[in-house]
């Protein structure tokens, strides 16, 4: 995925951030306010709730792993993405604010090499120092394979980007988690349109009265 794509969201969370995006492009257009609209995607490290149950794969996975809990994969586990290092990330973000040669405009962040699922769970379970277990859920209704072109965001940012591999990133997040301890999930409550939602999801959902 490039910037230049036009977006096309799916669902109502994908619609949400477009509309903030749109939001800010009219904002700036109408009252001459300036800003820099990041997209970064999968981020994980240091610092992050591993007891979400519903977002951030590896959180979920070495949460489940400090709980003697298989790593639970939607389908075959084939489907691709890139896993993003905060620290990848955030001094881009941060940045942001002094360079005036980045304002409006729109920019993809994260990491380049996109990598399977399972391969994900077979490398946290590497990090966190034990075999891989994997537990097949049933297929979700998701794209299959999704990661982004950086291009922009080098020739704007470059100096800043460490290009942390996923090895090392999960090494420094299992390190962190190991030291935490595991947390007690969540889950959402007072769902009122339960259809469609994975089983999984569905058996964590507290109903309304």
């Amino acid at each position: 995925m490039t910037e230049e794509a036009t977006p096309q969201p799916e669902d109502p969370y994908g619609i949400a951030k477009f509309a903030v995006e749109l939001d800010l492009k009219e904002a700036h257009e109408m009252f001459g306010l300036p800003y820099v609209i990041f997209r970064p995607h999968n981020v994980y490290g240091e610092g992050q709730n591993i007891g979400d149950p519903y977002r951030n794969v590896i959180g979920i996975f070495m949460n489940q792993i400090l709980q003697d809990q298989p790593m639970t994969v939607f389908g075959d586990g084939q489907q691709t993405r890139a896993f993003s290092y905060i620290d990848d990330v955030a001094p881009i973000i941060a940045a942001a604010i002094e360079h005036p040669d980045s304002y409006n405009q729109v920019f993809n962040v994260g990491a380049d090499k996109p990598y399977s699922v399972a391969t994900l769970a077979t490398a946290v379970a590497q990090a966190m120092g034990v075999e891989p277990n994997l537990k097949h859920l049933p297929a979700r209704n998701e794209v299959v394979h999704a990661f982004s072109s950086h291009t922009k965001v080098q020739q704007h940012f470059g100096g800043l980007i460490k290009n942390i591999s996923l090895e090392e990133g999960l090494g420094k997040m299992a390190e962190w988690v190991k030291r935490s301890g595991a947390r007690a999930g969540k889950p959402f409550e007072g769902i009122e349109v339960p259809r469609n939602l994975p089983p999984s999801w569905a058996k964590l959902v507290v109903p309304t009265n």
